[in-house]
């Protein structure tokens, strides 16, 4: 039996490429050139004797066994940072977070400076991975779960609700026409999230488009990714028209990166919660966190009006 393990920077290239489905974010993220991620993705194929991604003209895309491998990689680099920062020791308060890769980069990320400036002797270490975690299990402090509201437990903070609408970049819409009611977008190429767990069948083109009245409509053309963060992404670049969360690209809308043009929104009964492990709960830190996510909330929903539950 062969247990020699590939190259770890081909397998740092590997994880940071599926994690943004872009060999280009990859390459930002790791400091190397495009051509660089591409290679050493290129030779871990080679050495594993398997494809990891499908390469299409305008997306990248996971192939199973890249999912598979996925999963292992990012499990292990996580093991690997918090064995490393156990080792280092030191009396630092620290909060371990884990969340989805949506929630961290489109909403958390954005305000965590804030959270530094207000309580620069905290460190955060954040898992961004669509796993559940066990948090008896004593890795994570917390977590931010995507649950039903009768699911949630009596200890957990609800943050906000998920209302589902179509956006589109702006210059999309300059380019491709506007977007004034929902039997337009037969002109628009959709952007679609493929849940493979069906954990959110309402947030997927089929689900809106019925109860949108237009149940029968053809678009212009559609392109499918199996994570929602670079569904989002590619609305950004202006590639197509994609169901968004509400709650998570409000500053995108806020700031003009992306519109919401039509009309119809609608809500489901789940709503995005924190939630505390037991032996976190008298942590001064964690609760300092808890406290600030909760401000934070108050202040989108005070400021926007669109953040409060659905």
């Amino acid at each position: 039996m062969d247990d020699k393990l590939p190259p770890l920077d081909a397998l740092r290239a590997f994880e940071a490429a599926a994690r943004h489905l872009s060999f280009t974010r990859a390459a930002q993220q790791l400091f190397i050139t495009q051509s660089a991620v591409s290679k050493q993705v290129h030779a871990l194929e080679s050495a594993l004797a398997v494809r990891l991604f499908e390469r299409k003209t305008r997306a990248l895309l996971l192939t199973a066994a890249g999912e598979r491998l996925q999963r292992a990689v990012a499990a292990a680099f996580a093991e690997l940072r918090a064995a490393s920062a156990d080792l280092r020791g030191g009396d630092e308060p620290t909060v371990t977070l884990a969340t989805t890769q949506a929630f961290a980069s489109f909403w958390l990320i954005p305000r965590l400076a804030h959270f530094r400036r207000s309580h620069p002797g905290i460190d955060i270490r954040i898992s961004a991975d669509t796993r559940l975690v066990d948090l008896d299990r004593g890795r994570f402090d917390a977590a931010v779960r995507y649950l039903q509201d009768r699911n949630a437990p009596a200890t957990a903070l609800r943050l906000f609700g998920d209302t589902v609408l179509p956006v589109a970049s702006p210059a999309l819409l300059k380019s491709a026409g506007p977007l004034a009611k929902p039997a337009d977008l037969a002109r628009h190429v959709l952007l679609t999230y493929e849940d493979g767990e069906q954990r959110r069948p309402w947030l997927s083109w089929p689900a809106w488009l019925e109860m949108a009245g237009v149940a029968d409509l053809r678009p212009a053309g559609s392109v499918a990714f199996n994570q929602y963060e670079p569904t989002i992404r590619a609305a950004l670049d202006g590639q197509g028209v994609a169901l968004a969360t509400l709650a998570l690209v409000a500053d995108l809308l806020r700031d003009g990166k992306l519109v919401a043009p039509l009309p119809q929104r609608f809500s489901n009964p789940r709503a995005y919660y924190f939630l505390l492990a037991e032996r976190a709960a008298a942590n001064p830190a964690v609760e300092a966190f808890r406290v600030w996510l909760a401000c934070q909330v108050e202040s989108c929903s005070a400021a926007d009006g669109i953040l409060s539950a659905a």
